[in-house]
């Protein structure tokens, strides 16, 4: 065969080779265009506290009454020097000596033939964490847990109580002291009846699945006696630049008062304000113009309105003393205080609800208890009968962007879907002319 010929028959080959690689290819791409390809199954990673486990072992725990860090970490050969250099490198980071008991703790170990400890975490709180990095050296930071926010819409009727109806009906319990703060100046807590109701839509927050608080309120109704209280939260920017922001019912007024009907929370009156009580202590009758709060003590006392420090003193009879002045002529006091909240001086100036202080039983008391005092003018009044004070209304400048938003979450309450009014008039005019 001559060499024409030889590569003649060499071409023919290839071509024959290079049909039959395509019929191949296609008839395989025909038998699978129905079928999916198949899955990675490379594992994925685990992660806690954002290290990978997946080469190391993971120790769980909560701190004992009385434990120690050395006590802790010593069966896991964390020794006295170890600790020392913990204590070190965690200065301006974490004070290891406010580790409280109760509180979880991780240690994650290698897999060496010898395991060594190579980190350990420790739970300041539900959501903030410490790293202690075991290594050539220790190293040290703070971090926290990833928070996933879901918008939530609750409603239920009240058969015992606000806290009964959350808890039968799923929600996180610390709604309740939530909502009954957006409606505290016009619902009264304490007269809660049954068969009264209340319909809510808030944002939760939630650690994986676990639920871990309630954040904001973005609106709500309460049937109280047979009356429903709206409760629309709006913001806006006044000419300021201030970025304000408020609960408001339908209406557009203001659900806050310049002061709040008490100055602090799940407590019970033991005395209320007269003008010949007997004394507890001294068995005489004498003017007591203040209401007794029985709480625990160390209870946070909040100021009821927005105010300065006019005097911060101890006194004989009434201990550990604050009193706050107020607009509109108002003063507040408190009195029998274990101690004073940090920064609050003579000429602080303070906010409604912030803590000013804690409930002891300090001066003439017989328990732990606030004595509250309010003044108009300089004359004692009965905190009790002090007038339902409204806040401001929104001003009218700022009316058409509040019913937007009002529109859509009174839509969401009642479990509608909401149409802006353009869209409607737009549908509207659509079916006019379809006529």
């Amino acid at each position: 065969m001559n060499l024409r010929n030889k590569i003649l028959y060499s071409v023919i080959g290839l071509c024959a080779l290079i049909v039959a690689v395509i019929s191949i290819r296609s008839c395989c791409s025909d038998q699978g265009s129905d079928t999916k390809p198949i899955a990675d199954n490379k594992p994925v990673s685990e992660y806690v506290y954002g290290i990978c486990v997946d080469s190391l072992d993971l120790n769980e725990g909560e701190i004992a009454e009385g434990q120690t860090l050395s006590t802790l970490l010593e069966p896991y050969g964390i020794g006295g020097v170890a600790i020392e250099n913990m204590i070190t490198s965690s200065k301006g980071v974490f004070n290891l000596k406010s580790i409280r008991a109760g509180n979880k703790y991780s240690v994650l170990m290698s897999r060496d033939s010898v395991p060594k400890v190579t980190n350990f975490i420790y739970e300041i709180g539900t959501v903030d964490f410490v790293v202690f990095n075991f290594g050539d050296s220790i190293s040290v930071y703070k971090d926290k847990k990833d928070i996933t926010r879901k918008k939530v819409h609750h409603s239920a009727q009240i058969e015992s109580s606000l806290w009964n109806a959350m808890v039968g009906a799923g929600m996180n319990a610390t709604l309740a002291m939530n909502l009954s703060d957006v409606f505290q100046w016009n619902i009264d807590f304490y007269a809660i009846q049954k068969e009264d109701a209340f319909s809510v839509i808030y944002e939760e927050l939630f650690i994986e699945d676990r639920s871990i608080g309630v954040d904001t309120i973005f609106g709500a109704w309460f049937l109280h006696r047979g009356k429903k209280h709206y409760a629309i939260r709006h913001s806006y920017v006044d000419g300021k630049g201030v970025k304000v922001s408020g609960y408001w019912d339908e209406e557009g007024k203001s659900l806050k008062s310049p002061f709040l009907k008490a100055p602090l929370r799940y407590s019970r009156i033991s005395s209320k304000f007269s003008n010949a009580r007997m004394h507890p202590i001294l068995r005489i009758r004498r003017p007591h113009h203040g209401v007794d709060y029985a709480a625990p003590s160390g209870t946070p006392v909040e100021a009821i309105g927005d105010g300065v420090v006019t005097r911060r003193y101890y006194g004989r009879g009434g201990g550990n003393t604050l009193k706050l002045k107020h607009t509109r002529g108002y003063e507040s006091g408190y009195l029998h205080l274990k101690s004073f909240a940090k920064g609050i001086t003579v000429g602080s100036r303070v906010n409604q609800g912030q803590v000013i202080g804690y409930v002891g039983s300090t001066g003439l008391s017989t328990g732990p208890h606030l004595d509250f005092r309010i003044w108009l003018n300089g004359t004692a009044i009965d905190p009790l009968k002090m007038a339902n004070m409204k806040g401001e209304d929104l001003p009218a400048k700022y009316k058409p962007g509040f019913e937007v938003v009002r529109n859509k979450v009174i839509s969401e309450l009642d479990g509608k879907a909401y149409v802006p009014k353009e869209a409607a008039k737009a549908d509207s005019v659509k079916s006019d002319t379809k006529k």
